[in-house]
């Protein structure tokens, strides 16, 4: 993303949607959830104020010139933080249907979804990705750490009284933690949820990148599949235990994210905008690089720091004191 793309970034690699054009609609890690797993870390602004961040139609001229070098799979209303915070959400959809015929998903957390306003932007969408997180108020709180205003009862009646108005496609992500919600007492509770709100699909996710908390554990590929059961047939696990990259996709330069990391350990904050890039961007890449065995990670003061990995064939990285190598643990459940 360079200085001409301010909001429009990609089109990037998505399991889900294929190449995936992605639109950012408020600053980073501005949500009304803190979600212990967040790739990207910590929410610095917990708010369920919705405003005009940045003016609609800048977005589209922005959009309009993007979609004359690409043409992607879906335009996806995501980002680095949640996009039903952004007030003219409704406009800036239907001036998306006015320029282009490609379809529009929003990846929501679903807190939001009992405001009217917020129902009637969405109707315009062709998709819609909110979450379910947990099945009952305790944990709700303790995995999304909501805006005090937002109640479980509340989502949950927003999630199923937006799915009697939409008539597009809802898939409904279910974010399972190891020894938390990823336990069959607590599946349970979320697929019972998952069948009053009736989506489309259901999608089982974990962690599979740093979480914003190191006891965000994933579960593994096995259990995840014998979950998956629990939420019948229009259920799949969308975990990407393996990457792969998608042949005609954006990519990352990973020499650049290592000559940067050599240089000093970053988070992928840091990152982006040493590299101008988009924060989901770079959290692909440093999977990526994770897996090869090229970037280890360190969690200093909550926050997650990539360097290059000791005895790779990257240069060694330099030590912070007092911190411990962060290290992925197993899911036991």
């Amino acid at each position: 993303m360079n200085s001409e793309f301010k909001h429009v970034f990609g089109p990037v690699p998505s399991r889900r949607l294929g190449r995936s054009l992605g639109v950012d609609l408020v600053p980073y890690k501005t949500c009304s959830y803190d979600c212990v797993y967040c790739q990207l870390g910590r929410t610095t602004k917990k708010t369920v104020a919705r405003l005009e961040y940045v003016p609609h139609k800048a977005i589209l001229a922005e959009l309009r010139r993007k979609l004359r070098q690409c043409r992607p799979d879906y335009i996806t209303l995501s980002g680095s933080g949640e996009p039903t915070l952004y007030a003219p959400l409704g406009a800036l959809i239907s001036g998306i249907k006015k320029m282009t015929k490609i379809p529009v998903a929003v990846l929501t957390n679903g807190s939001l979804l009992w405001d009217a306003d917020v129902q009637d932007a969405l109707l315009r969408a062709d998709l819609v990705v909110p979450s379910l997180d947990a099945g009952n108020a305790k944990l709700f709180e303790n995995v999304n750490r909501p805006h005090p205003s937002i109640t479980f009862e509340r989502m949950v009646a927003g999630l199923a009284a937006f799915r009697k108005k939409f008539k597009g496609a809802i898939w409904l992500e279910v974010f399972l933690l190891g020894g938390i919600t990823g336990i069959r007492e607590e599946a349970v509770k979320i697929a019972a949820l998952a069948r009053h709100i009736r989506p489309d699909r259901v999608q089982l996710n974990t962690v599979t990148r740093p979480p914003a908390e190191d006891f965000a554990f994933p579960v593994s590929a096995a259990r995840m599949k014998v979950f998956c059961r629990l939420f019948g047939r229009n259920a799949e696990v969308i975990a990407e235990f393996r990457r792969k990259t998608a042949r005609g996709t954006v990519k990352v330069d990973e020499g650049e994210v290592m000559a940067l990391l050599n240089r000093r350990p970053c988070t992928i904050r840091d990152i982006a905008g040493g590299l101008g890039l988009h924060p989901t961007q770079v959290a692909k890449a440093i999977e990526h690089l994770r897996a090869s065995g090229a970037v280890g990670a360190q969690r200093i003061e909550n926050r997650i720091y990539y360097e290059p990995a000791q005895g790779g064939s990257a240069a060694p990285a330099r030590r912070m004191k007092g911190e411990t190598q962060f290290r992925r643990r197993k899911q036991t459940a």
